[in-house]
């Protein structure tokens, strides 16, 4: 411990212009990353403006009691990982298969090409993709609708907006469409620095290009998706809300009311009253986040026998 710590010290005297410039970045952190935390304990009190957030009476559990008793807990709950679940099933190995192709392209126009059309959609704002999504699905003014008027002589199509169960297929492969470009580019850049030696390697064995892509490509991108699944894992309990929020409606409400759009309704929506109930939903929620980051973290270390893992 001694030497460690006579290190350190060395090794900031060495280095304390380096340590200088971290301590703003050290200072924002604290600040307005872990300052804020302690709001938390308004998830525990009766909130009042007049005691603020230190003055307020203490509850206890009073507010994770109401929730977990509530009608909106097991579904809320229940949406929430619905969506993640599916949206983490499909959309992320789709990103990896579709980088694992570019990868296999010869045409360098073309891949570039590929490439630039497929990153544009992660520029389109929530608010602009589910405006497009509307008026795209709209069985009046839409292209669905103009279609299936065309095969039907004339016949309005159904209302997709008003099924419920075509709400989860809309949310994720619409976001898949966003983000499949995006999400390919740190797989692209991973398999960047896979070595040429190891291909004329396998070559010399006879192994053929999809076999090189088994074999080499995909176990050297295979720490960088273990770490990009234990991020995605720690927001399993996070399902966009913006996105869900505009695409709600009262037909729908019952498979798209997520842990998000409840905090926001419960916390901003019925003002001052809602703030601690508010806070304390999404306290559980961070809880269950954190939880599922460790979770996966040991897992994937444990399957990688420790090479792999964020702490």
């Amino acid at each position: 411990m001694h030497v460690k710590k006579h290190a350190f010290v060395k090794n900031f005297k060495r280095c304390w212009q380096l340590h200088l410039f971290m301590l703003l970045g050290v200072a924002y952190i604290l600040i307005f990353a872990y300052y804020p935390m302690a709001g938390v304990q308004i998830a525990f009190k009766d909130y009042t403006p007049a005691g603020g957030i230190w003055g307020s009476p203490w509850v206890g559990l009073k507010h994770f009691n109401k929730y977990f008793n509530s009608m909106y807990f097991e579904r809320t709950v229940f949406n929430t990982l619905r969506i993640s679940i599916y949206s983490i099933v499909v959309g992320f190995p789709l990103p990896i298969i579709f980088a694992l192709m570019l990868n296999l392209m010869r045409n360098q126009k073309l891949k570039k090409f590929i490439q630039t059309v497929t990153y544009i959609p992660h520029f389109i704002s929530v608010v602009v993709l589910v405006g497009m999504m509307m008026q795209l699905f709209s069985p009046v003014v839409g292209l669905y609708g103009s279609l299936y008027r065309i095969f039907t002589d004339g016949v309005y199509p159904p209302d997709i907006y008003s099924k419920s169960h075509a709400f989860i297929h809309i949310y994720v492969w619409s976001g898949v469409w966003q983000e499949l470009g995006w999400g390919s580019i740190i797989y692209l850049a991973a398999l960047s620095g896979v070595s040429p030696e190891l291909h004329e390697a396998a070559m010399i064995d006879g192994a053929s290009r999809w076999k090189r892509v088994w074999h080499v490509d995909l176990p050297a991108i295979l720490p960088t998706v273990a770490i990009m699944l234990i991020m995605r894992s720690g927001s399993v309990m996070s399902v966009g809300f913006e996105k869900t929020y505009l695409m709600q409606n009262g037909m729908n409400l019952s498979v798209s009311e997520v842990i998000t759009t409840y905090v926001y309704k419960q916390g901003l929506g019925k003002g001052v009253r809602g703030f601690s109930f508010g806070s304390a939903v999404g306290l559980f929620n961070s809880v269950v986040n954190f939880a599922m980051l460790v979770l996966v973290n040991t897992v994937t270390k444990k399957l990688s026998d420790g090479n792999s893992g964020l702490f």
